[in-house]
């Protein structure tokens, strides 16, 4: 009992402070297998199209990043490379944990790696409604855009 007491109190004061209840929360971010980014993907992006809709042909081409709350895998990136160049594909992070920093933990994990590499310019295929977000991490919007599914997508990029 005394611990659940010491335990209140402390959750009490980190929201007393205005710290998000998430931040007792250890948030761990690790390799995966790409059969482990589908069930986000289709979730979060697709989940009005078929479940092999989000396994993607080259997905054993890529390097996969998984971030864990507590065990739970929550926010999934995938990475693929050519020459001097990392595409990142399907950022996806589960709804109940948007909004909380960690697609944007996800993309900094990504972007050190991108220049341990040695690349030189990282690029995506964002979602016209999320263009704001890779703004922040000095992303810029190509102009070049596309549809797919019904969704308007733009080529955002970064030269490092």
């Amino acid at each position: 009992m005394l611990f659940f007491g010491f335990e209140m109190f402390f959750i009490f004061k980190w929201r007393k402070f205005g710290l998000r209840l998430n931040t007792l929360f250890e948030m761990k971010i690790t390799a995966i297998e790409p059969s482990q980014t589908w069930k986000i993907r289709h979730e979060v992006m697709w989940p009005d199209q078929p479940f092999e809709y989000v396994q993607l042909k080259e997905d054993n081409l890529g390097l996969h990043f998984g971030a864990f709350e507590n065990e739970e895998l929550v926010s999934i990136v995938s990475c693929f490379f050519s020459e001097n160049e990392m595409q990142f594909r399907k950022l996806a992070t589960l709804e109940k944990y948007q909004g909380k920093g960690i697609a944007s933990k996800l993309l900094q994990h990504v972007f050190a790696l991108a220049k341990q590499r040695d690349i030189t310019k990282i690029w995506c295929n964002a979602r016209a409604n999320k263009k704001s977000f890779y703004e922040k991490f000095g992303m810029i919007d190509t102009q070049k855009t596309f549809s797919k599914e019904g969704q308007e997508f733009t080529i955002m990029e970064i030269l490092l």
